[in-house]
């Protein structure tokens, strides 16, 4: 088969919390999923909910979900695309904002593209962009690191380097952590950093709670703020 009769393979974001979909996602959004059957998705019951949500609809029963997540076995993962191969669109869903950024669905694009199968991202909230926009730190030169280290020590350490990466480039690091370890690390960053280096807290982005501030270090110690389970980029520049 030629690589224009396959299915393309759409990207497909979701929401960040529990806002309503069309609040946040274009209506391209909802137009693609009714017009797809097969997904590959972090967990399949918050994708059937997001996907009842937004185009409630669409026949459950008409659904072909594959999960791709921490648990899915590699060589499994060249199968899902299967349907792609036959002509049919594949969408991949993340748990929350877009596919292929912090997120599992990166190992299936790139397969997709190992295939010959084209790649179609579609538009939606990322945390770690919108992030950056609020927070008036370098949007030129940035770095997203993931999560640092759990060990205090080694969290420290991590810490201690970013923040002269950050001064030596001119480079805003971002960084994210399990939600409830948040106020640790939160505690950790103004411990360890210079008091004139600027931190950008953004959680609940999109949400009701939303809260996106910068301080410097210094600044921040006088604000008492709560960031238990609260789903949080974190962002310094020296």
């Amino acid at each position: 088969m030629e690589s224009n009769s396959f299915g393309k393979l759409y990207l497909i974001p979701t929401t960040l919390g529990d806002t309503e979909p069309l609040e946040v996602l274009p209506i391209s959004i909802k137009r693609t999923i009714e017009n797809i059957d097969y997904f590959i998705v972090e967990n399949e019951k918050t994708a059937r909910a997001f996907i009842k949500k937004i185009s409630s609809k669409k026949s459950q029963a008409s659904l072909n979900l594959e999960a791709l997540n921490k648990f899915t076995e590699p060589e499994l993962i060249p199968t899902f695309l299967q349907p792609c191969l036959e002509g049919k669109d594949v969408g991949v869903i993340s748990e929350a904002g877009c596919p292929g950024i912090a997120d599992p669905g990166a190992d299936v694009v790139r397969i997709a593209h190992e295939k010959n199968i084209k790649v179609v991202p579609l538009v939606g909230p990322s945390s770690i962009v919108l992030a950056l926009m609020a927070s008036g730190l370098n949007g030129q030169n940035f770095a997203f690191n993931g999560y640092l280290p759990i060990e205090s020590g080694d969290r420290k350490s991590a810490i201690k380097r970013l923040e002269k990466l950050s001064k030596d480039t001119g480079q805003s690091q971002l960084f994210i952590e399990t939600p409830y370890r948040n106020d640790k690390l939160f505690a950790e960053l103004l411990k360890t950093v210079h008091p004139h280096t600027k931190i950008c807290v953004a959680c609940d982005i999109t949400l009701n709670t939303e809260y996106i501030i910068t301080k410097t270090a210094k600044n921040w110690t006088n604000e008492k703020i709560e960031l238990h389970k609260r789903p949080a980029i974190f962002i310094i520049q020296a």
